[in-house]
């Protein structure tokens, strides 16, 4: 990607940003532009530029206290959600059903969860991204507290023809690993298959799952203990973490790009250390969510 298109994508992340009400995420974009443009010698009207880019960060302060003062909506627009779709989809190098499923991933984190359930529900027709699409469907109830609904779910697609008798029992060990994580005593149908389709789980899809996560708190009111966090979304090795409004706390002095060293993984087939960096960390500002955090996790050792 040259200069010039990296200015602009980061130009647009800065406006949905700041259209979701993430200020701040917003004036860290913007600065990084100015910095791409003071630093670049190859670029005409600089002085321009960075006046406007300044101005920009100064409206910014105007929009802060209008969020302050003023209700947030429940929902985004459609217009926004597409762009979040459009955006936040990083596969479009590979195929439209990928980039449709990173696209449905960032729905979901930034708290749009009807609209992410129907992307994720288009994608249940395509075989490579079933499993995959199945699974942010449950988890996006499970995010809605609703582990039931989700259970419901699971028994509803047992009956039917749309998954296979392994895709269904990696379902399954999927989701009574959440139950059995959230206390909800409840089994599942078994639908017969053999056993070795779970452990390759791991060589089709691009990580195994991880269902909570472990992390030491080096600050703050839980400091020197080890916080066990769900995991409500996950792409690979990037973990998306919805923390409640009541355990903000916890979390505060985390920064992006901050090393989290003995982390403790907890997946349906074994539970393993790593390490890891967060890779973003913002306050849901819409949606059934909002006032809760979205706390990503990249897995960087295992």
């Amino acid at each position: 990607m040259g200069e010039k298109e990296n200015i602009k994508r980061l130009l647009q992340e800065a406006e949905l940003y700041k259209g979701q009400g993430l200020l701040n995420e917003a004036r860290l974009k913007y600065d990084e532009v100015s910095d791409l443009v003071r630093n670049n010698p190859k670029i005409k009207n600089k002085q321009k530029l960075l006046a406007g880019l300044a101005k920009k960060i100064n409206l910014l302060e105007v929009d802060t206290q209008k969020v302050e003062k003023g209700p947030s909506s429940p929902e985004l627009s459609s217009r926004a959600q597409d762009l979040i779709q459009q955006l936040f989809s990083f596969s479009q190098e590979e195929s439209e059903e990928e980039a449709a499923l990173e696209g449905a991933l960032a729905l979901a984190k930034f708290g749009q969860f009807e609209r992410a359930l129907a992307e994720f529900d288009n994608l249940l027709s395509n075989e490579a991204h079933r499993v995959v699409a199945a699974k942010n469907i449950l988890r996006c109830h499970i995010a809605l507290s609703s582990e039931e609904k989700a259970a419901d779910i699971y028994e509803k697609w047992a009956k039917g023809d749309t998954f296979s008798a392994d895709q269904l029992e990696k379902l399954r060990v999927f989701m009574e690993q959440v139950l059995e994580n959230k206390g909800v005593d409840r089994k599942l149908t078994v639908i017969g298959t053999k056993a070795k389709a779970v452990v390759e789980e791991k060589k089709e899809e691009e990580f195994i799952d991880i269902s909570a996560i472990g992390i030491y708190l080096d600050s703050g009111p839980s400091k020197g203990k080890v916080v066990e966090f769900d995991v409500n979304f996950q792409s690979g090795n990037l973990l998306s973490l919805i923390i409640s409004k009541r355990d903000g706390k916890m979390i505060e002095h985390l920064e992006v790009n901050n090393e989290l060293e003995d982390l403790q993984f907890y997946s349906p087939i074994a539970i393993f250390n790593g390490s890891g960096l967060v890779a973003a960390k913002s306050e849901i500002q819409s949606g059934p969510k909002q006032g809760d955090y979205c706390l990503d996790i990249k897995i960087t050792s295992t």
